[in-house]
Parts: C-alpha cells; sequence; structure tokens
C-alpha cells in the first residue's frame, strides 16, 4: 500500500532555532520522531503534486487511490500529499493516473524532426516511442551514402523513394545529438534497421552478403548499440530485407543478444506464408537468445484469416519452450504501407530503377503485371480494398483517398494497370491502406496475453498535413483506441490489463528500466485520463483528429499536455 508521503528533508542549525522548533524538536526527540524546522513547512516540497486520482501502476494489479509528488523529473512520493506541499497542483479527481504509454513499434525516427512536438503521439499518450522499425532506421548513414530524406514517410512505405538530401548526421550518436539540439516532446529509443545497415554495404541487390560485408554489417551493429541502440529490425518483405538469408540474421541477432538487446522483425510473409514467417522469427530467437518482438502481428487477406490463431499457438509455445518472444498489434482491421509490397522479389532486385527498367519493358511487364495481380488477390483481397493515402506529386494529390478500382475507372484501365503506373509516376512511392485483416482476428491478437500495443505509426501535427496525405489512423489514435473500444466497450480485457499492455511489457520487452510503471524513484513519465470518456476520434476518411478523454500528459516531469491542449513544452530525452 502506498504510504503518507514525507516533504524534502533540509539541514538546519542547532544553534539557530527559534523557540517553536527548539520545542518542536524536543518533543519530536522524546516521541522518537524526525524533526522538521518550520521553515520547512513551509516550502513547498514537490515541484508538481497530481491529486485525487485513480492509479494504475502499469503492472497490471488493481488501481488505487492516491496522490504523486514530482521532483524534477522523478516520482518522489505516492500517497496521501497536503496540496500545499506542491508548487503545482494538478487535480486528477475522477481519473485514471497511469504511466506514459510506450509505443513499441514506430516509424517516427525521421519524422520527429519535421514534427519535434509530436502532437499525434503525445496526445494520445504516448511518452515513449521505440523507433527504427521494419529494417528501416535514420541511423547510421554513411558519409558517401545520400539516403532516402529522413522527414518524409517511414523507409519502409517508401522503400524506393528518390534521394532527397542528406541527413545531418552520420552514425547513432550523432543522430542522438540532432535530436537533443533540436529538443522533442516525446522520449525515443532507436532500433537499428537491418535494411539500412545491408543497403550501405550491399545496396539493393539480391545476393548473399560476402564475408567482409557481413563482418561490415556486425561491426555497424556492435557500434550502434555501443551508442545506445537498443537493437535492430527486420523488415523481410521489403527491400533489402527480402533479399536476406536467415543466417545472416542470425550472425546480427547473436550480436544484439550479446549486449542484451531486442530483435523486432516485420516477418517475411504476413499472408499465405505467415506461418512459416512466424516459425522464422522463433528459430533465430531459439538459436541467438535474443529477445524477439514480431511486429504489427496479422493474418492479411481473407483467404488467410484461418492462420491468426495457429500462429499464436506457434508464439505461446515458444515461449512455453524458453524462446523470449512477444508480439505487439494495432487496433485495427486495415494495415497501411507502399504499393511496391505487391512487386515480386526479383523485379526489385537493384532497386526502383531497375524496377523500373523492367516495367518498361513490354515482356518483362507483363509476367510483374500477372504476379501482382495474383498478390493482391491474396491480400488485400481485392483492388478496392487498396486506399492510396500519401503520393509525392501534385498531380496525384487528388487520388489520396481514392481505392485503386475508383483511380482506374477514372483512367479508363484495369486496377492492376493503375497501380503500376501509379508507381511510375511516383518513383516508387505511393503509400496506401489496405483493408485486409478480419474483426474477429484483430480482438483475439489484441486480447492475447502475448500481445503488446504498438501502432506502427510515427509523430505528426496538423494543419498542413491534411491537405497533403490521408495517413492511416493509427498515428493518432491507437492507445485511446484500445482504452476505449476494445476495453471499455468491447470489454475485451480490464483497464489494468490493457495499460500494463502499453506500459510496462513494452518497457520490459525494450530494457527500460525507469518507466513503464508507476512508483517511487521512476521517470514522471504519465497519463491522466478520463476511463468512461476516452475515445479516438481518428478515423480513416478523417485520420488527422486528437483524442477525447486525455486530459494530462508528462514526459519526465514536464506537462506536456495539459487541459486536453499541447503546452508546446519539449523536455523529451533518447532512451
Amino acid at each position: 500500500m502506498p504510504e503518507p508521503a514525507s516533504p524534502r528533508p533540509s539541514p538546519s542549525r542547532r544553534d539557530s532555532l527559534p523557540r517553536r522548533d527548539f520545542l518542536a524538536r524536543s518533543a519530536a526527540a522524546a516521541l522518537g520522531m524526525a524533526f522538521l524546522p518550520s521553515e520547512v513547512w513551509a516550502r513547498p516540497s514537490f515541484d508538481l503534486v497530481i491529486r485525487g486520482g485513480m492509479v494504475m501502476d502499469g503492472t497490471g494489479g488493481p488501481p488505487f487511490q492516491a496522490d504523486l509528488g514530482i521532483i524534477g523529473d522523478t516520482i518522489s512520493a505516492l500517497g496521501s500529499i497536503d496540496p500545499a506541499q506542491g508548487s503545482r497542483v494538478l487535480d486528477a479527481a475522477g481519473l485514471m493516473v497511469s504511466p506514459g504509454f510506450i509505443d513499441i513499434h514506430t516509424h517516427s525516427d525521421g519524422s520527429i524532426l519535421r514534427y519535434p512536438t509530436a502532437d499525434s503521439r503525445v496526445m494520445q499518450g504516448v511518452t515513449t516511442e521505440i523507433t527504427g522499425n521494419c529494417g528501416g532506421s535514420a541511423a547510421p548513414r554513411t558519409p558517401e551514402e545520400t539516403g532516402a530524406d529522413p522527414g518524409i514517410a517511414a523507409p519502409p512505405a517508401d522503400a524506393f523513394a528518390v534521394p532527397r538530401a542528406r541527413p545531418p548526421w552520420t552514425d547513432v550518436a550523432s543522430y542522438f545529438r540532432v535530436l537533443e539540439e533540436e529538443g522533442i516532446s516525446v522520449n525515443h529509443a532507436l532500433l537499428l534497421g537491418q535494411g539500412t545497415l545491408r543497403q550501405a554495404v550491399a545496396g539493393s541487390h539480391d545476393r548473399p552478403l560476402t564475408p567482409d560485408e557481413l563482418a561490415a554489417v556486425l561491426r555497424m551493429v556492435e557500434e550502434g548499440m555501443d551508442q545506445g541502440a537498443v537493437g535492430i529490425s527486420t523488415g523481410l518483405e521489403y527491400v533489402p530485407g527480402r533479399f536476406t538469408p536467415t543466417e545472416e540474421i542470425v550472425a546480427m541477432a547473436r550480436a544484439v543478444a550479446r549486449r542484451g538487446g531486442l530483435y523486432a522483425t516485420h516477418i517475411r510473409n504476413e499472408e499465405a506464408l505467415l506461418l512459416e514467417a512466424v516459425d522464422e522469427a522463433l528459430r533465430i530467437g531459439r538459436e541467438t537468445g535474443v529477445r524477439v518482438q514480431i511486429a504489427h502481428l496479422k493474418a492479411a487477406g481473407m483467404p488467410n484469416w484461418g492462420k491468426q490463431g495457429p500462429a499464436l499457438d506457434l508464439i505461446a509455445g515458444a515461449r512455453t519452450a524458453g524462446v523470449d518472444v512477444l508480439a505487439d498489434a494495432y487496433p485495427y482491421t486495415a494495415y497501411s504501407t507502399g504499393l511496391t509490397i505487391f512487386m515480386p522479389a526479383w523485379a526489385m532486385d537493384g532497386g526502383w530503377e531497375a524496377l523500373a527498367r523492367r516495367l518498361d519493358d513490354p515482356g518483362q511487364r507483363v509476367r510483374i503485371r500477372a504476379e501482382v495481380l495474383q498478390r493482391v488477390l491474396l491480400d488485400p483481397g481485392a483492388f478496392h480494398l487498396i486506399v492510396i493515402s500519401s503520393v509525392r506529386t501534385e498531380g496525384n494529390r487528388p487520388l489520396v483517398g481514392l481505392h485503386l478500382e475508383e483511380i482506374a475507372d477514372a483512367r479508363g484501365e484495369e486496377p492492376v494497370d493503375a497501380l503500376l503506373a501509379l508507381l511510375v509516376e511516383e518513383g516508387g512511392s505511393v503509400s496506401f491502406i489496405g483493408h485486409g485483416m478480419s474483426p474477429e482476428n484483430v480482438e483475439m491478437v489484441l486480447s492475447h496475453p502475448l500481445v503488446m500495443i504498438g501502432s506502427d505509426g510515427s509523430s505528426m501535427a496538423p494543419p498542413e498535413e491534411p491537405a497533403r496525405s490521408r495517413p492511416h489512423p493509427r498515428s493518432y489514435g491507437t492507445f485511446p483506441r484500445v482504452l476505449g473500444h476494445y476495453c471499455r466497450d468491447r470489454r475485451l480485457f480490464d483497464l489494468p490489463t490493457a495499460v500494463r499492455k502499453m506500459t510496462s511489457m513494452p518497457a520490459d520487452q525494450v530494457g527500460i528500466r525507469d518507466r513503464g510503471r508507476v512508483a517511487r524513484g521512476k521517470k514522471a513519465d504519465l497519463v491522466v485520463f478520463d476511463a468512461a470518456a476516452v475515445r479516438d476520434e481518428a478515423a480513416f476518411h478523417d485520420p488527422h483528429r486528437f483524442p477525447t478523454g486525455i486530459l494530462h500528459v508528462l514526459v519526465n516531469g514536464a506537462v506536456v499536455v495539459e487541459g486536453g491542449r499541447h503546452t508546446g513544452r519539449r523536455p523529451g530525452r533518447v532512451v
């Protein structure tokens, strides 16, 4: 049970006590109690007191009523606190107080520099993001490498994006310095993208790495983790992850395991070969001892929906057998990625320029067309389920929000041809939303005890965004949607379980020891929300909307959201 909070101690001199303090000290000594001089009684003991809330500590235990006393960036007291002890007081009566939400799967390592206030994240209670997922990370970048513009979409969604500018960093350490100098509103942890590392030494070519190239990649893994990265990620449906043999990943995972890091994987297939892909991830964990995180677990495409239960069984069985594995998922029946996901691997050997040449060759285009058509029919199942969410050219901007059948009808061509033409027009960079999962499977995955919540989204900030793109609403609504729709309305799990999936579980999985729980000595990353009113407002047709019911958000003890409004503060750190 929480104990009553004590004020901050302060030294006093025996020879200069006023009479009332002399008498008080004498009485305290007689009773065996601590003495505090009157000058301390009158001075606030905490920078901030959060008063009267129901605390969910992040462990999954029942909520309890308690006040929180915060000094600097740390929770210093938990119990009954006189509001006079706080320099500031936030009233949380009738509200829930929980650890800040830790989003274990995001792509904000580039977009955070465009939107350093991370409005789409903190407004939904996210205080820490794990970035660099799906095999693409903002760092490291070699001096010779141009690299995709880190401020555009996540690397996997723009796997063949035309390079725009060199980022102002080379390694993980210099990337972290840029974040600190810029100032950000959320904490960041970084995974090293396996695709980013492989691209640096071998480009986008379909071949195994040479021994020297593999040694260079392993050196980058070790250096990156020594500079603060928390592990590696793979995007095995993207280039160059598609071209990577399992043995190369095993070698990288061994280096990560030696440093206590995490292996997070967008597995090789989330459709017809889902079970084989899950098994590959589990094999890597079994052979190396690395902690495994299976990203955005799903069975995409109606023909594959029956594989969802068996995939969860594989994960649970491996966990029982000693593989340290968990998964994450977002609370939606649609995913989002780039149109190049539909391209056959052979056609992408060499990157976008090589694919563009093949599309320009009539014979090869016929073959690509047939394979793309087959892939779409398997996942998501039809062209009307593919909705364009972002393009680069102004001329195609009106297509954002339309599905491929609508686009094809307007152009007077078949949907598969519209898909290929759009890719060429946009230089390979077209993002879409695929409506490919079943509601029943989403609930099955979210409610599983080995699954955490991860948005697969990124930092954004209206009002300029609505005019440019229509992204997946998960960037704005993931966590309140779990709390409101799936926890309160659908009753998939109780509120403490929902909060645990967002806080202590991801903190433990990543190895963040000072966050993810409400307790003395933990960092003051906190969310104050109304459990009866919290709700996601972002929708597929109108995604740039903040949730309701998230009242206050603290990052490192600083109030970043107060009364449902962003304060503009940027207290985030690299963790």
